[in-house]
């Protein structure tokens, strides 16, 4: 790719098993990328995430607020700065990636960050291992967060 670096990819990693934590901190990290003046694109695992992070953008924290859409939806606005979907690929120009797929996302690339979201469930890490060995073995950018709750 000329004149364009490669994708930067983050793991964040808290050490508490809920999905909700794990949710949470996802919501944390589009909040710092949103005011930093990025978009996001927030990709779960399926339409009920989706609509958790929907309802949790709302009320993970006292007094924020977060613009957002879900992909598909009546009201979508494609100039909503905050995304969540699954299965698809986002339309526009978006800067960063919040994963919560069990999967690397086809996509990611075009992303200038994919922030890897991950909690302390066994299951969730494996997943999250075989991701960190795709990057890796394709010469990505890496770095890991260990955060506590």
């Amino acid at each position: 790719m000329v004149g364009r670096r490669m994708t930067q990819v983050d793991f964040y990693v808290i050490e508490e098993q809920s999905a909700k934590s794990r949710e949470t901190l996802a919501c944390r990290i589009a909040e710092k990328a949103w005011t930093q003046g990025k978009r996001i694109f927030i990709h779960t695992q399926d339409q009920a995430q989706a609509e958790q992070m929907d309802t949790l953008l709302w009320t993970f924290r006292q007094g924020s607020f977060l613009p957002h859409e879900l992909m598909g939806s009546q009201d979508y606005d494609a100039q909503t700065a905050i995304h969540i979907g699954y299965g698809q690929e986002p339309g526009g120009d978006t800067q960063v990636l919040i994963n919560l797929n069990d999967q690397v996302p086809a996509f990611f690339s075009r992303f200038e960050r994919v922030a890897e979201v991950i909690n302390d469930d066994a299951s969730i890490k494996q997943l999250a291992r075989k991701r960190y060995q795709f990057y890796r073995d394709r010469g990505y950018p890496l770095d890991t967060h260990k955060l506590n709750p």
